[in-house]
């Protein structure tokens, strides 16, 4: 139960992110408002592929040098990615287009 749930968690939102992505490239609109929600599409496709990015760089690494060429630590790189800049360029996606559309629709 506890596996599908975690895999429905991680697939819901790449194919969310990639509908987004799809969308936004299919419309004519220009400006800003393209731009954050081309934020919000990438942030949501690219926290799978960071996450898998970094368990497959451990991986490789771990089996090409061995158990202890990490001396108990991790690859940083894809992981602090996928942890703080994703969330983050969602939050500002999802906020500014929020802030456009109001934006827009009070202007007339």
């Amino acid at each position: 139960m506890i596996d599908w749930l975690f895999l429905l968690m991680m697939i819901v939102p790449f194919v969310t992110g990639i509908a987004v992505l799809i969308w936004t490239i299919k419309r004519v609109e220009k400006g800003l408002l393209k731009i954050s929600l081309l934020t919000v599409g990438a942030s949501l496709t690219g926290f799978l592929v960071f996450v898998l990015l970094h368990n497959l760089v451990y991986g490789l690494f771990i089996h090409f040098f061995g158990t202890d060429f990490w001396n108990g630590g991790d690859e940083p790189f894809f992981f602090i990615i996928a942890i703080f800049i994703c969330p983050l360029g969602f939050i500002v996606g999802t906020i500014g287009s929020i802030v456009l559309v109001v934006r827009r629709r009070l202007k007339g």
